[in-house]
Order: structure tokens, then sequence, then C-alpha cells
């Protein structure tokens, strides 16, 4: 046997050990993407990468991966088999995808509420309404005057779903008004655009006090807050269509943050930085709320609220006012 071919095969020897080796590697050191689609809001406030960090140093072989879109987008996207769980805070259209079998596994896992800011000016008087209608009244009165603007996200988020409530409440459509501008962004960039054009929006309360403090919406002022109706409840699921070990992991990360030591890391995430938690934990009033919100919305009732002026007219309000009667942190009512 020559030189030549000694020297062949002795490199085809090399190039399958390191080939062997390398198999070895990846086998025992890869990890298992599991992926999630989620609100924008519970994204930007970096409280999904601090408890997939925490989740992960107990499943150091899985790796979440967090897809941040709006709610609409996210139960889209998860029908389309993009994500194999879902984080989302729109009970309304939640409900369209139960009902056709895409959900399931359902936990609420947090809640905080939103909040209307607004230029320090506010030429709307919005810090001045008696109730949340008289708010949004306001708002639209200031825009026909061409006082004001508002910024909606009009992406089929969650906050979006809420801010369209807000206004057939009060009565009105501001669809197609100057004032009324789509930013079709997430509620951070769309608070920024509320801060660049001094303009009113509805925005979740952690994305808020997280972009205030950071300094990039500094003339944003929360402008109204004090209703039980802006309350903001976070909800997880598992996708039906998810299987095998991705489903396993994602069922593990929903019972992680559901679990004492998750609800536990929610309830002081941002208390240190921000002077007050971003989130609260279902854990607690709200889970023993649940019995009785589920049997008032098969029972269609309309639940109003004390000294709001309106009722409660569709199962996503329905749901929000049940609960809120029950929970540990709520703003009060406004005067009636």
């Amino acid at each position: 046997m020559n030189k030549g071919t000694l020297s062949a095969i002795a490199i085809a020897i090399i190039i399958i050990i390191l080939l062997a080796s390398y198999a070895f590697y990846a086998n025992h050191n890869s990890k298992l993407a599991v992926r999630a689609t989620t609100t924008t809001s519970l994204y930007a406030t970096g409280l999904l990468d601090y408890l997939a960090e925490k989740f992960q140093e107990e499943h150091p072989e899985a790796s979440i991966q967090f897809i941040p879109v709006g709610s609409g987008e996210a139960l889209r996207r998860a029908e389309g088999g993009d994500a194999c769980f879902v984080l989302v805070h729109a009970p309304s259209l939640e409900a369209q995808y139960i009902s056709k079998g895409v959900l399931e596994y359902h936990h609420i896992f947090a809640y905080n509420y939103f909040v209307i800011v607004g230029p320090s000016s506010d030429p709307a008087g919005v810090g001045k309404a008696e109730n949340l209608t008289d708010a949004m009244r306001r708002i639209y009165r200031a825009g026909e005057e061409g006082k004001a603007l508002f910024i909606s996200r009009g992406d089929k988020s969650g906050t979006n779903v809420k801010e369209l409530q807000l206004w057939q409440m009060a009565g009105l459509d501001p669809k197609g008004r100057p004032w009324y501008i789509v930013s079709g962004q997430g509620m951070g960039e769309t608070l920024v655009t509320a801060y660049e054009k001094q303009a009113y929006t509805l925005s979740d309360i952690g994305t808020y006090l997280k972009f205030k403090k950071d300094g990039r919406i500094p003339g944003l002022e929360i402008l109204y807050g004090n209703d039980t109706a802006l309350i903001n409840i976070y909800s997880a699921y598992l996708v039906t269509s998810c299987q095998g070990d991705e489903r396993s992991i994602a069922k593990e990360f929903i019972d992680f943050i559901t679990s004492d030591t998750g609800q536990s890391l929610i309830a002081n995430y941002g208390v240190e930085k921000y002077g007050q938690p971003l989130f609260y934990p279902a854990k607690g009033e709200l889970e023993r709320a649940l019995p009785s919100v589920e049997g008032a919305c098969r029972a269609g009732l309309k639940i109003g609220v004390v000294g709001s002026g309106y009722a409660a007219v569709d199962r996503d309000i329905r749901v929000r006012y049940s609960i809120s009667g029950f929970l540990e942190h709520p703003p009060s009512l406004p005067p009636s």
C-alpha cells in the first residue's frame, strides 16, 4: 500500500472521528426549542425573558423562544401551528379560538390595569373625567375641536380590542376621524408615537412604567386609571396541535409560571426598579373568583359597574368586571 493510499485512509478516519464527535456533542448539548406567541406588553417589559431564564435554570434542556405580536396575531399564528403555547390578554378573542378547538389547558397567570395616558397639558381634560365614559367622550370632543390626537394600535391586540370596547361603551366611533391615528405597532412603539405627537392612547400599566422609567416618554402622563373596568388579564394556553416533547416543555412552563415560585417571581418583578410591580400574580383572590366568573358568563349576565354609567355587554367585559370585584389590588371606583 503506497503512501498516498495510507494518507487518504488516515484523513478519512480523522473525518469520521470528527463527525462522530460533533454528532455526540450536538446530541448532548443541543436544546429543545419551544416557541410561544405572546402579546407585546408581556415581552416589552422583560417579564417573559426573566421567567424563561428562571425556568431554564431547572430545565437546561429547553429553550423558550417568544414571538411578540398583538394578541390577535398571536392567536392567529397559534392556529397556523407557529407556536406550542400562547400568552395573551384578549378574553373575547381567546373564546373564539377555544370554541374552534385551537386552544386548551387555560391558566390565568397575571393581571394589571390599562391606563389612559396623554400629554401633561391634558387638552381634553381627561384628568378631570368623572368616569371612564366621560374620559372617552372628552377625548372625542377635543379631537373634533382640533385640540387633541389619539393613537390607536389598530392591530387587533388585547389593548386594541379593549380600546374599541371603550369607544363603543361611550357610544362613539372615532374611525376615520383625522385626529384618530392608527399606529399598527406594538405597545412600546405606540407609546413613543403618542409622546412624539403629544397625543392620548390606551396602554397597559406595565409597558408604560418601563418606558417612562427608561426616559423614552418623559412628557406622557397617566391621566385616567381609576376604574376596575380597566383590569387587564393575562392567560396562558397550550396549542392543541402541538405534541411530543415540545408540548411537554410548554405545559411545564405554564405550570411553572402558575406555581407558587412563578407567581412570586411575577409579584416581585419590577418592584425594585419601578417602585411597584408591573404585574400582579393571579394566585389568590383572583383564582378563587373564577368559578363565579365562569357561571356569570354561562348565564349571559350583564354585570354593571357602580358609578360608571354603563353595563357590560360582551363576554370580555363581563369577565373583566366580574373578576375585578375579587382582586387583591383593585383601584378605587370612580365617584357615582
